[in-house]
């Protein structure tokens, strides 16, 4: 340790002001509200058949208690950075955990399908505000260049959540009553709302009136479109309601466009799409998210249905993920900095793809070793390519237009994620259609790993058509005078 003039050695700085960092302190805060969405979003998938059992429906048909969560994330997150802005990040923030829980409560005391799906969309309406919220805090107050090792700050603790969910769940469904899985967060919910009362900063920006039309249009349209394509496979309403619902929904998204086209200061800024990379890491993103959004719905059913686990053996499996993605967030910056964005984003896209298509492979048989060794190995390209993707995605984007960004950016993340989910039983439903078997039955889950594998490979598309330089200076390979720095690996700092 150096000495000082005095003899004495110099202090570092200690664990209490190595937290209180905005770089540190404001991503564990933010941590807390994605750590009881993920919890919340892993211990239900866990426990779809159980659910489904008491409530007396089909597991399938419980895709929907999925994607409505989803696509109420996905209808109010466009408002997410005006209402910030207009009451504070603070009281927002806070607010939103609050109405997640109370959420989380209502699903606890639901006792039909029904009321399942209408508490689910409660818990969106807080999600949609929580979490876009308080990434907005960091990318208002974190400089370029810490960014990623911001967002892998926030991601870490928010992992705790899916790796202890599946197994927890497993464990509450398997011995107690499922409904107690939704209520296991309201710790930590509560922690997450005296932080943030506390240690968030306000900051309130001057807000233009808004954009009502778009919101009714969009949100509208995203909700219309998204609940008919979820209830096509017979599930809550007749096939004729759901066509027609689709076809409308899809109508006022396209009223949405024409109308932003004309809009001075339209809800959603469709220029942004101009930006490459804006475009490559949402559009992209999207394809891969939808397959991989499939997983949490597929592998916890073809586990217990197909292979005849329970559901705390089924969880003790798939907490496997999880855990290699909190490993890989550890390595991520260095692997970025030392390849760049568009080298680790294309090579990543097919080798990650490959590994959710092995998912298909696995059989009753199969030694749980290796299908904990896959699904860890996975886990670790997987958020390999969500860390690339949520930081390249605004490497172009200036500051006034961050808040813009950040809410379209997450809205189409989950619209991606609930196209997944209900991707995934159409998948299930075709199979046991064409070969006049049960949907559930273990051969179709062969066939939708693989028909999801292939769509998340397709994103491989837009990330080869990112320039080479793309997010230099995000990935610390940019020099002063713009060229690219090609680092060493002994150059590379520590994250």
């Amino acid at each position: 340790m150096p000495a000082d003039s005095n003899g004495t050695h110099a202090a570092g700085p200690g664990l209490r002001e190595r937290l209180l960092r905005p770089t540190r302190l404001l991503p564990l805060i933010v941590a807390c509200a994605l750590f009881i969405e993920n919890m919340d979003s892993t211990v239900i998938s866990t426990s779809l058949p159980a659910i489904a059992r008491d409530l007396g429906t089909e597991p399938i048909a419980l895709k929907l208690a999925l994607t409505t969560y989803l696509l109420s994330l996905a209808v109010f997150i466009p408002i997410s950075g005006w209402v910030a802005d207009r009451f504070g990040a603070r009281r927002t923030f806070a607010s939103a955990i609050f109405v997640f829980l109370l959420g989380s409560v209502a699903c606890a005391a639901s006792g039909s399908l029904g009321t399942l799906v209408a508490a689910r969309f409660l818990q969106g309406m807080g999600g949609a505000m929580m979490v876009p919220v308080g990434r907005l805090v960091l990318l208002r107050t974190v400089p370029k260049s810490q960014l990623v090792q911001a967002l892998s700050w926030l991601t870490i603790p928010a992992l705790v959540g899916p790796v202890v969910g599946p197994p927890l769940g497993g464990f509450i469904t398997t011995y107690f009553d499922w409904r107690w899985i939704f209520l296991i967060n309201l710790p930590m919910g509560a922690l997450g709302i005296a932080l943030g009362l506390r240690y968030i900063p306000t900051l309130r920006e001057p807000t233009k009136a808004l954009d009502w039309r778009g919101f009714l249009l969009s949100g509208l349209g995203l909700a219309t479109a998204m609940f008919g394509f979820s209830t096509l496979g017979r599930h809550l309403m007749p096939t004729w309601i759901a066509l027609s619902a689709l076809v409308v929904g899809i109508a006022l998204l396209g009223g949405y466009v024409l109308h932003a086209r004309r809009s001075a200061a339209p809800l959603l800024d469709l220029g942004l799409f101009r930006l490459a990379t804006y475009r490559s890491g949402i559009l992209g993103g999207s394809l891969f998210r939808i397959g991989i959004g499939a997983v949490p719905f597929l592998l916890p059913l073809m586990l217990q249905l197909g292979f005849g686990l329970s559901p705390l053996q089924s969880g003790l499996l798939t907490f496997a993920s999880a855990a290699g993605s909190m490993f890989m967030k550890t390595m991520a910056a260095r692997i970025i900095k030392r390849f760049g964005f568009r080298r680790v984003l294309l090579a990543n896209a097919f080798v990650a793809s490959a590994m959710l298509a092995t998912y298909g492979l696995f059989r009753p048989s199969t030694p749980h070793i290796v299908v904990l060794a896959v699904l860890l190995v996975s886990g670790c390209f997987r958020s390999l390519q969500f860390t690339g993707l949520n930081a390249i995605s605004y490497a172009e984007v200036d500051s006034a237009r961050m808040g813009q960004a950040s809410s379209m950016a997450a809205m189409v993340q989950q619209l991606s994620l609930s196209l997944g989910v209900a991707i995934g039983g159409y998948l299930l439903e075709a199979g046991g259609w064409l070969w006049h078997r049960a949907d559930t039955d273990v051969h179709n889950f062969y066939i939708a790993f693989a028909a999801v594998a292939l769509v998340s490979a397709s994103s491989a598309w837009m990330m080869w058509k990112l320039p080479r330089d793309a997010g230099a200076e995000m990935a610390g390979r940019a020099k002063p005078g713009g060229e690219i720095a090609e680092p060493k690996p002994a150059q590379l700092p520590a994250t």
